[in-house]
Parts: C-alpha cells; sequence; structure tokens
C-alpha cells in the first residue's frame, strides 16, 4: 500500500510550485550588467523554476521506519529533480563554456540551481528561458571575525569551562552521554587540524578526503584555520581538555570541517549551500553554522531558505547563529537584525509562533546570554519577516501588532560572552571569545549530546525538547532570548521511547497541493480548521471531528491552513490554482 502513496507524493513534490511571478533577472543584477563590457565576466546562481515541495517531501519520509532511509529517499528525490530539469540548460551552458561566454559551472541539488560565471551577454540569453525562477548575483562579502579575542591559560587537567558547568553538560557526562556516534559537520573558518585537544575526534574521509572535510572557497582538500574561529567554535562541540582544560559540551562526538572562508575573511553564501550539500550527502547527522549575512539580497535570501527546507527534510538539524549586530539597529533594524540563514523557521512551530504560524526548516536559532543570563549587548534581536520572499511570503511583520508578529528569533540561547575554547595558533592553546558563533556550538554540542542518546531523533523533536526544557528567561517566547538558555540535562533526561512518542508532532497529509480544485486533509485528531490568506485574513473556520476533511471552493492564491489536533496545531502553505 506504500508504493502508490509514495508515487503520488514524489509526483508532487517534483511539480512545478506556483510561484508570484518576478523578474527572471534580479533588478541588483540587471543594475551590475549595465556597467559591465560585453568581455566581462559576473558570478552569477541561477534558480530554476522547478524546486521542490520540502513540506510534501518530509511528509512523504514519515513512512519511511529510518532515519537513514529517510535521508536516501530525499537525497534521491532531490538529485533526480536536479539531473532531470537541469539537463538542457547544463547542454547550454556547456556550449556557451566552449564559446568563452561562461565558466565554472557548478550545479546543485539542494537546491535545484546552477552556479558559474557568465557575459552579459549569457546572461540576456538565458532569461529568454521559460524554466528559470531567477537569476541574482553572487557577491562575495568580508565577515568580521573580530569578537574580542584575549589569550587564556591552560587548566590544570581538571578544569571545566564555565559554559560547560552552566549548561550541566559534565552531569550527561556521568550519565554515559558524550557525544559518541555523532557526526558533526562545522561549517566555518576551517579548523586547526593539529591541535592536541581534538586529535582522535576527526571524520575520516578516505583517500578521497584526507584532511577530514573540504575548502569550498579553494576547492581543494585543506579545511586548515586560518583565522581561528572555526577552531574556537570546534573546541566548544567537542574540545577533549587534553591540554588541560574541558571546552567541549560532546567531548566524544566526531568533527567534519567544511571551510567556505578565505583567510581574509571572505565569503560567498553558495559556498554555504555547497557545504551543506556536502554534509547531508556524507552523513553528517547535524550542522554547526556560527555564520550568516546581514541584510541579504532577495536570491540569497531565498536560496537559503530553500537549501534548509530541503536540508530538514534530509533530517539534518542546523545550529545557527543569530548574528551581533543588536547594536546596529539604525543600519540593520528590526525585522533584519537577525542574520541569514538564521532568518529562517525552525523544525518545530512554539505555542508562542502559532498566532503567526509559517513553514519550517531545519535552522535552530542561536542567541548569546553572559554567565548571569543577561542578554548579550551584541546578540542580535528578532523578529524576522518572510513577506518579502515572493517565493515564501508568510510570517508577517507589523511593529505592535498582537497577530502579525513576524518569526520569532531566536529560538534558544546559551553563554557567548568570555568563552573558553582552543586557539588555533597553538597546539595546546586557549583562548577566550565572545558572539554568538560562541554560544552556538554550545547548543551544537548538546543536541549531539542528545542523538548519543537516541540517533533516531528527528529535529523536530530536537527543537521541541530543547525548547520546552530551556530555563526560561522571559514571560514568553522573546525576540531577545527564545525560549530560555539551554540545559543539557534536563533535555537529556527529556530524551527517552516515551518522549520521543510524546513530542512527536502529528503528521498532516494535504492532497493535491497546488490543486485547481478541492483539497483533501488527512490527519488524526483533527478538531478545527482555519484558512487565512497571507495577509493574515480569515477566511474559513470549520469544527471537525473526523480523522479526514475536504476543502473545497477556494479562489485562486496562496493561503495558509491551520489544523487543530488534539495536542497541537499544524500549518500547512496550500495553493489553489
Amino acid at each position: 500500500m506504500k508504493r502508490p502513496f509514495l508515487f503520488t507524493v514524489f509526483i508532487l513534490i517534483l511539480g512545478l510550485q506556483s510561484f508570484a511571478q518576478i523578474p527572471v533577472i534580479d533588478p541588483q543584477l540587471r543594475v551590475e550588467m549595465n556597467r559591465m563590457s560585453e568581455q566581462e565576466m559576473i558570478p552569477i546562481n541561477i534558480l530554476m523554476a522547478e524546486q521542490a515541495d520540502a513540506t510534501a517531501l518530509l511528509r512523504a519520509t514519515t513512512f519511511l521506519p529510518t532515519k537513514q532511509e529517510r535521508r536516501n529517499y530525499v537525497i534521491n528525490t532531490l538529485k533526480k529533480q536536479a539531473e532531470a530539469s537541469q539537463a538542457d540548460l547544463l547542454s547550454l551552458l556547456e556550449e556557451m563554456e566552449r564559446n568563452g561566454m561562461v565558466t565554472d559551472i557548478r550545479p546543485l541539488w539542494i537546491v535545484n540551481a546552477i552556479s558559474c560565471t557568465a557575459t552579459r551577454s549569457a546572461i540576456e540569453s538565458l532569461a529568454l528561458r521559460g524554466d528559470l525562477m531567477t537569476v541574482f548575483q553572487r557577491k562575495e562579502f568580508h565577515y568580521d571575525f573580530d569578537d574580542g579575542i584575549l589569550p587564556s591559560s591552560p587548566g590544570d587537567g581538571r578544569e571545566i569551562a564555565e559554559n560547560l558547568l552552566m549548561v550541566n553538560a559534565d552531569k550527561v557526562w556521568d550519565l554515559g552521554y558524550t557525544g559518541q556516534g555523532v557526526l558533526v559537520a562545522i561549517i566555518d573558518t576551517g579548523v586547526s587540524l593539529t591541535h592536541a585537544d581534538l586529535q582522535g575526534r576527526f571524520w575520516d574521509g578516505g583517500t578521497e578526503y584526507p584532511n577530514h572535510g573540504y575548502d569550498f572557497y579553494s576547492h581543494d582538500n585543506d579545511p586548515s584555520d586560518g583565522r581561528g574561529h572555526g577552531t574556537h567554535v570546534a573546541g566548544t562541540i567537542c574540545g577533549t581538555g587534553a591540554s588541560g582544560t574541558q571546552t567541549g559540551v560532546a567531548p566524544d562526538a566526531t568533527l567534519m570541517v567544511l571551510k567556505v572562508f578565505n583567510d581574509d575573511e571572505l565569503s560567498e553564501t553558495t559556498m554555504w549551500v555547497e557545504a551543506m550539500q556536502f554534509a547531508v550527502e556524507h552523513g553528517a547527522d547535524l550542522l554547526n553554522m556560527s555564520l550568516g549575512q546581514p541584510l541579504p539580497d532577495a536570491g540569497v535570501k531565498l536560496m537559503m531558505r530553500q537549501a534548509c527546507d530541503n536540508t530538514l527534510a534530509t533530517g539534518v538539524v542546523a545550529s545557527v547563529c543569530a548574528g551581533n549586530v543588536r547594536p546596529m539597529q539604525s543600519m540593520i533594524p528590526i525585522p533584519y537584525n537577525i542574520y541569514s540563514p538564521a532568518d529562517c523557521p525552525p523544525p518545530h512551530l512554539h505555542p508562542d509562533q502559532m498566532v503567526n504560524a509559517g513553514g519550517t526548516s531545519c535552522v535552530i536559532c542561536v542567541g548569546a546570554v553572559d554567565f548571569n543570563d543577561n542578554i548579550a549587548s551584541f546578540s542580535s534581536v528578532g523578529p524576522s519577516v518572510w513577506t518579502d520572499v515572493a517565493q515564501y511570503n508568510d510570517y508577517p511583520y507589523t511593529a505592535g501588532s498582537s497577530t502579525a508578529i513576524g518569526l520569532i528569533r531566536p529560538d534558544l540561547c546559551a553563554p557567548g560572552v568570555n568563552i573558553k575554547s582552543l586557539d588555533y595558533s597553538s597546539d595546546n592553546g586557549y583562548c577566550l571569545k565572545n558572539g554568538t558563533s560562541m554560544a552556538t556550538p554550545c547548543v551544537t554540542g548538546t543536541i549531539a549530546l542528545m542523538l548519543s542518546k537516541e540517533p533516531e531523533l528527528t529535529p523536530a523533536q530536537i527543537d521541541d525538547i530543547l525548547e520546552r526544557t530551556a530555563i526560561p528567561l522571559s514571560a514568553h517566547k522573546s525576540n531577545d532570548f527564545g525560549s530560555g538558555r539551554i540545559d543539557a540535562l534536563a533535555a537529556i533526561n527529556e530524551v527517552g521511547y516515551d518522549a520521543i512518542h510524546e513530542t512527536e508532532t502529528p503528521q498532516a497529509l494535504v492532497y493535491p497541493n497546488p490543486s485547481i480544485g478541492d483539497f483533501t486533509i488527512r490527519c488524526v485528531g483533527m478538531q478545527q480548521i482555519e484558512i487565512y490568506t497571507v495577509d493574515g485574513r480569515l477566511v474559513k473556520v470549520t469544527d471537525v471531528n473526523s480523522d479526514q476533511y475536504q476543502i473545497n471552493g477556494l479562489p485562486k492564491g496562496v493561503y495558509l491552513l491551520k489544523i487543530e489536533t488534539e495536542r497541537v496545531t499544524l500549518s500547512e502553505k496550500i495553493v489553489s490554482m
């Protein structure tokens, strides 16, 4: 009985989504093109019009019994979609490459896109095609990693870093959970491969990746750290304490090192997407992304969310820093103070978010507190908003509104002030740093502890448990603290067979979607169904006492469907064509 259902979902997943019309050539790219000579080339990303419906993809995987089977299904589906829909375009690009109009062609499947460098006339020719969503410029930018570096002396071999004690990581170790068997992909400036506190903790990439990862900036096999940021982050995840101070929340976790910055702190977000794709394909259990771009272009924001949506469907969760621009609201105002991809939604929607529910993704957004649980002066403040991206058009925000509250950011906070961890400039050194980048690996390490107890936890279960067990620092989930400061011991105590099944979100199946007529909803325990326009206007409310219901007569448009069940409220985006 499963085969016909999965085949139907597969067709729905690969179907064209009904998106608002936007210019194929991004307006900012058009401005740049007008400045170019015909011989000049510009780096671009080409997003195909056909994109996976990540919600349907995730729903399809619930009928597969193991995490690995679910991951394989999603990866294979995304690869097949990219291969089929990109074939004709790749042939054209290769012909253009032979004629000197295009270089550096790089297909992606975690997002159905192709990255390349092209002349103005090549871009104009591409824009005439009917199978492209948008073409936008890839912009390299400088990321300031000046996060208050101070040297710190080694401990006496018994010292445990203060942030670990604050979140009760040491008490989790006493229960036998140390991150064993969990592979963490660290997407950053690289990691010192020779630091004593990381020896024995690196991923075995075989002969293809002999240095435990890859450098996506230089496109080589040397992901060594030339700035120190990634090494410090790695130390908070799994530093062993070999040089005197225990800095790792999950000291037995394994690190996959994915470098996306050069040693002058330059990067470009396509490299981040490539690294996410690599991590998913090579078996990472979770991602640490202590990085982000403030005020991203629309194309970047769209691409990052699609990547995060599809990563969620593979069963991989990402711990992502909120950003360090809280004092810069005159230049980076609310609701844009959160970095991207931290501005993407979480895997599980908190009850306080349900007044303005929208889609989900793999991102757990992390803010920073000091050792007194005060908000760090630099920690970026939410909410974020997605009504500025036509393809999503959710989480509307109006200042002062009790309903259009945007997307509450962050989800959680962790210690991020004066954090002691590893110094890349010495094979046995330590240093202190500040930043939401330092808080994020504390959450990553905690997730690794959870997965060492129960490897089959889903991203939604992980997020739900972390938020429910956090130490509350505000009356509700807030745009300062999220649901509160993490408590690793409380989270671990919630992880178990009963807790998994109690926190598992019921699944809702809505089909066909998009639809030219009726929608059928199947969900156990439905009690009420509400339908809203994307600007928050209530269209219909119906009491339901059944596990199946049919919607008909909706005018053309995009709607938010809210489904009240016995235990939780679910949300789905539906498209009437």
